[in-house]
């Protein structure tokens, strides 16, 4: 049995899962203040009755490193950068505590300028006079040879509780993201730490020492332990629940898009051929742009719950979220209230719902009804419109998906899925508005957390070889070798594959899922004078994000229930 638990603005969806189908679902109102608590009650709440050992894992998705970095909730922390001539490492200033430092590497991982020791001496002490605990060390050619980051590190070691380091983020070479995505590291650190740790603690107590796996932004999964060392990649894992909860019902061939509509925010991502579309370099947030891996997905602040206002006459619906809709005993009228007064759900005081909403339709100069079927289609042409918004963005650039570089390909969508809490509520007319066949995922309301328990491990590696030095390296998997000139292309490819096997099974994977690939294999010829004097490979391989193996035959009996409601026109 497998738990999936996804954490929304509004609920925590949690399922139990085994491989003949869902078992048992439920959802638990999401305390932002204590997340720790949402998430424990859920999992003992879905496990109740049923033996520890019969639960092979856990895989949360969680809002708590997304929110911290967002409302800048982060603790203090210190980042040391070394970037030697060149560029200016001021430019990338990420926030106060941040000091660059003299010491320089080249392009293929040579010392230009040493470490300046007194310099690092002088902004350890400032650091620790201000407080600080965690430190983040970026040099800007860490992933040719992270021997800088290394020796700042040691000499960092007995001041500092944790130092992250750069070459650990990504095998590319863009200083100013590397920069950006250790800060994040760095910064989110000390709060995922707790809050796992109390999970797995409280866990432990109960009898369930079970592994616990934490959804990534690429939507694939890492064990809870090796989250440690990367806990930016549980960023906008949300969004990415929300994908592989729709995958399973993607057709070959088709384009979809996915929609996940909660209480607080709509989800909307993009599928093409069962694959998702992929935010190759990293994902941005806050400012910060980053080498997180991520799908590429939109969050806008158009949910169930939303606060309904007036601008300049015209109908505003969102971003903000007040409390829950009237007719559950929340403070104002809602998109929610809405649905109510329509009889499009059947839930909740219909007339709370009518006097709360009577001040906005006499503002609106309306009826109670008419203003509500006036929200309910503003509503579905917003969701629409962003959607839309992303197809065009994806058609404006080089277009990846978490397999493949799809050159000239334009995103034609010819279906729509649509999951969440209100689902069936909306699909008929969002399919009206755009046009597009629109279907309700079957188990709708927590298709999501669904989706982060199928979600397998994934990871990637990047290796490089340089015969003309005679080295070998993959600095972010801590792998150092010597060559002799005759290493070749298939030599590097081979070993790629296998430090991306021990990794991937370190981080949790099982043997069944080991879908590997290579997605990047080049080769530069050096040249001295008018000969050949070696060359440079670099070769990246990756996990190929999916689904776990064993699991299939869920989604082949929850396609077919997808097809029965779709026929029985399963729509409000």
């Amino acid at each position: 049995m497998i738990i999936g638990l996804d954490v929304g603005g509004t609920h925590t969806d949690v399922v139990l899962l085994d491989k003949d189908g869902l078992i048992k679902d439920i959802k638990v109102p999401t305390d932002e203040t204590n997340l720790f608590q949402t998430v424990l009650s859920g999992i003992e709440q879905i496990s109740k009755n049923i033996k520890p050992k019969a639960i092979e894992r856990i895989v949360l998705s969680t809002t708590l490193t997304t929110n911290a970095i967002v409302q800048g909730l982060t603790p203090d922390f210190g980042m040391i950068v070394l970037s030697g001539p060149g560029i200016d490492p001021e430019a990338f200033r990420t926030h106060e505590h941040y000091y660059p430092i003299r010491g320089a590497l080249d392009h293929r991982g040579r010392e230009t300028e040493p470490i300046d020791m007194e310099q690092l001496k002088y902004v350890t002490r400032k650091l620790k006079s201000a407080g600080i605990r965690h430190v983040g060390v970026v040099g800007k050619f860490s992933a040719r040879n992270p021997i800088h980051e290394q020796k700042v590190r040691d000499a960092l070691r007995k001041s500092f509780r944790k130092v992250f380091l750069g070459h650990w983020i990504s095998g590319s070479l863009n200083f100013p993201r590397r920069i950006a995505t250790t800060f994040l590291n760095a910064s989110v650190y000390p709060l995922h730490k707790k809050f796992f740790e109390a999970v797995q603690k409280s866990l432990d107590s109960k009898g369930l020492r079970i592994p616990i796996h934490v959804l990534k932004a690429d939507g694939g999964t890492m064990s809870l332990e090796s989250s440690m060392n990367f806990p930016g990649q549980t960023i906008l894992s949300g969004p990415a629940a929300s994908i592989m909860g729709a995958i399973p019902f993607c057709e070959k061939g088709e384009e979809v898009i996915v929609l996940d509509i909660g209480g607080t925010t709509t989800d909307i991502g993009v599928v093409l051929n069962q694959v998702p579309v992929l935010e190759p370099v990293g994902i941005e947030l806050a400012g910060h742009k980053t080498l997180i891996r991520a799908l590429k997905t939109t969050s806008v602040g158009l949910g169930g719950d939303s606060v309904l206002a007036l601008a300049d006459g015209l109908l505003k619906i969102g971003p903000g979220r007040r409390g829950r809709a009237m007719a559950f005993g929340g403070p104002e009228p809602t998109p929610t209230d809405a649905l109510r007064i329509l009889d499009r759900i059947a839930t909740g005081d219909q007339q709370k719902s009518l006097a709360g909403m009577q001040e906005l339709a006499a503002r609106m100069e309306m009826p109670v009804v008419q203003a509500a079927e006036h929200i309910y289609q503003h509503f579905c042409g917003e969701v629409i419109r962003h959607a839309m918004a992303l197809v065009d963005e994806i058609n404006s650039k080089p277009l990846y998906t978490v397999r493949e570089y799809l050159e000239g390909h334009t995103v034609r969508p010819n279906k729509i899925l649509v999951l969440g809490g209100p689902a069936p509520c909306f699909a008929r007319e969002l399919e009206l508005l755009s046009g597009i066949p629109t279907m309700v995922v079957p188990k709708w309301g927590v298709a999501n957390a669904m989706g982060a328990a199928f979600a397998r491990t994934t990871s990637e590696v990047t290796l490089f070889a340089d015969t003309q030095r005679g080295i070998l390296t993959a600095p972010e998997e801590n792998f150092f070798d010597k060559i002799t000139s005759s290493f070749s292309r298939e030599d590097a490819v081979k070993k790629t594959l296998a430090l991306l096997k021990k990794k991937a099974l370190g981080r949790g994977a099982s043997e069944a899922d080991l879908e590997m690939e290579v997605v990047e294999n080049l080769q530069f010829n050096m040249v001295r004078g008018f000969s050949a004097a070696g060359r440079n490979i670099r070769i990246k391989a990756q996990v190929v994000p999916g689904l776990i193996s064993g699991y299939d035959v869920i989604a082949r009996k929850l396609t077919a229930e997808m097809a029965m409601q779709a026929e029985a026109g399963n729509v409000c």
